[in-house]
């Protein structure tokens, strides 16, 4: 492992400064479960790494009559044993409790999982030159391509790791972003980008920004969430497929959808398509299985990775059975 400085800044200000100056040589760093193991494996060759740790307003849980608002620090054990993330939205405390281990549970924080790079095996290694390293070849298109993405892939074929995401743009939440001159607020779906947009990011963060909190605005009482995830192994594994999906029912009738995918493309994919189809249907008349095929109506998968395209049409027919099954 190479050598590294740590710094520990004393305001926001300095931590932001300390980044912007050294980028790209510089990291911040949190619980630093992703970060850390990038630096072993040799992918990742930062000279300095900015401890967020002690920094002001990045931490806790409140709930307030206007939704839930989350450090950006707090952990994803805190995240899931939070009474009232579990009242208010279960589904991300559903989300948290999936993730991983509860050692990494106990350090990994939410901004953490939040930016967390990519899972992909070639970019991972040191062996491969790959385009999200600034070489000019995916590796997944030709070679071992099993856990790639099947939607917007292209001209890389990663897919998202993070769990949290997805549930949190199905929330409609939003993230409050810092920087050496104050702070300022977006919907979390618009912080990702594919890599037909910038193939050398996941984010929109710039030098010297990072997440401080993320707020989820309240919901009608009418509202139900489910987070279904499917995996290799039962336990500390990233999802081959997962959806989450918030649902308003009023008077039989489908009021408000919204429908995110994991595991299946670069960003967290929302498919709107899918929540207009919902949107107007009495509850009886809504088709769980025709919902899953729609939902990965454009898939085009690769070599290996077909089985994601039934996997994932299943994990949505699923979730929509289930929201639906107690008002039939």
């Amino acid at each position: 492992m190479r050598p590294f400085t740590l710094e520990k800044p004393s305001s926001p200000a300095v931590a932001s400064q300390l980044h912007a100056e050294q980028t790209p040589r510089a990291r911040f760093i949190a619980g630093g479960t992703d970060l850390l193991a990038q630096v072993k494996e040799g992918t990742l060759r930062a000279q300095t790494l900015v401890s967020l740790a002690g920094l002001p307003n990045l931490s806790g849980i409140e709930s307030t009559d206007d939704g839930l608002d989350i450090g950006a620090l707090a952990t994803l054990t805190e995240i899931a044993g939070n009474a009232d993330v579990r009242r208010r939205c279960g589904m991300l405390a559903q989300a948290a409790e999936s993730v991983a281990s509860p050692q990494i549970r106990n350090v990994g924080t939410l901004g953490g999982n939040l930016c967390q790079r990519p899972r992909c095996w070639y970019f991972r290694s040191h062996l491969y030159y790959c385009r999200k390293k600034g070489g000019d070849t995916c590796y997944a298109v030709d070679e071992q391509n099993k856990y790639h993405a099947i939607l917007a892939g292209g001209p890389c074929h990663i897919v998202h790791p993070s769990d949290l995401a997805v549930v949190l743009i199905s929330l409609g939440a939003s993230v409050v972003i810092r920087d050496e001159t104050g702070s300022h607020e977006m919907p979390i779906e618009d912080m990702f980008v594919l890599p037909s947009v910038d193939v050398m990011a996941e984010t929109v963060l710039k030098p010297g920004e990072y997440v401080a909190r993320v707020k989820i605005p309240k919901h009608s009482g009418d509202t139900r969430n489910v987070y279904l995830k499917a995996q290799e192994r039962q336990a500390m594994d990233f999802p081959l497929a997962s959806v989450a999906i918030a649902l308003q029912v009023q008077d039989g009738v489908v009021t408000g959808a919204r429908v995110t995918l994991g595991g299946v493309a670069p960003i967290p994919f929302r498919a709107p398509h899918v929540d207009d189809a919902l949107i107007g249907q009495p509850v009886g008349g809504v088709d769980p299985d025709a919902i899953g095929l729609l939902a990965v109506r454009d898939a085009e998968p690769l070599s290996d990775n077909g089985y994601k395209v039934r996997l994932t049409a299943s994990l949505v027919s699923r979730a929509i059975a289930r929201l639906l099954s107690d008002h039939r």
